[in-house]
């Protein structure tokens, strides 16, 4: 089998977050070596062996991996076919040293749920304009890791946000077009991050990046029936590009917007789209 590598890292505008890192192994080996920041890791294909703090460990393609700061590990594909993985280095921001032991004690966890949101985390930070998604699904990672971590330390109190999360609606439609980051959003509204995006989520049943995107779409809508081109009206609405607008307009809407601009009904004809 001929050794086959693809590679692609890139630093997100994303507190905590110091660097995203994509590859596909077939035979390449690490050596012992360690890192002064957090390693979240999951394989999407094969399986990874390694060994941390002289004890050996495997990723199956359900585990989630974390593997802490300054404490020396390895990895070797565990199947012939290599493997391929997505890694996330996060800072001690979002997990402090406070966590180092259990790590190391239980660094492989079976999470359906944080696996999910470990990997949808990846799909925003692949996408330039979706910070406030990377960013609130990057809290309630960093919440479900500290309760496997330390559950007896994680409090789930009852949510009594709902002054909180009508603050943030406020903010948010006051900052459509420029948008704000969840760390600005927590300050302005004194909350934590985490509860933050609870509270909002328990009070108006969708997330906050959610409800930003759809009243951006709200707005492409009109400026799009009023004959303003795609591009124009991405930059209108606070989007970072036309493709960004692309890709949640067809998502909400099931159309690109090109074509739902195009769709102006004969005179006497229902509009077919609403």
């Amino acid at each position: 089998m001929v050794a086959q590598q693809e590679v692609s890292a890139w630093r997100p505008r994303i507190p905590g977050v110091v660097e995203v890192f994509h590859a596909h192994f077939t035979e390449h080996e690490y050596p012992m070596h360690v890192h002064d920041v957090w390693t979240l890791l999951i394989v999407d294909d094969g399986a990874v062996r390694y060994d941390l703090n002289r004890r050996e460990h495997g990723t199956p393609h359900d585990t989630v991996s974390l593997l802490p700061p300054q404490v020396p590990h390895n990895g070797s594909p565990a199947t012939s076919q290599g493997f391929r993985k997505r890694v996330l280095y996060l800072d001690l921001t979002q997990l402090d040293e406070s966590f180092i032991g259990s790590a190391v004690d239980g660094p492989d966890m079976v999470d359906p749920l944080l696996r999910q949101r470990v990997g949808q985390l990846h799909s925003a930070l692949s996408c330039p304009g979706d910070e406030l998604e990377a960013e609130s699904r990057l809290a309630l990672i960093g919440e479900r890791l500290r309760g496997h971590l330390r559950p007896r330390l994680v409090a789930h109190p009852a949510e009594a946000g709902r002054g909180v999360a009508h603050s943030l609606r406020e903010l948010l439609d006051e900052r459509l077009l420029h948008g704000v980051s969840l760390e600005e959003a927590a300050k302005l509204v004194h909350a934590h991050p985490t509860h933050l995006v609870r509270a909002f989520s328990a009070a108006f049943g969708i997330a906050p990046h959610q409800y930003l995107m759809a009243r951006r779409i709200d707005r492409a809508r009109r400026l799009l029936l009023d004959g303003r081109p795609p591009a124009e009206v991405a930059a209108a609405v606070g989007f970072y590009d036309q493709s960004h607008l692309t890709r949640h307009f067809k998502r909400l809407v099931g159309i690109a917007p090109g074509r739902y601009a195009c769709r102006v009904p004969a005179p006497g004809r229902r509009q077919a789209i609403t």
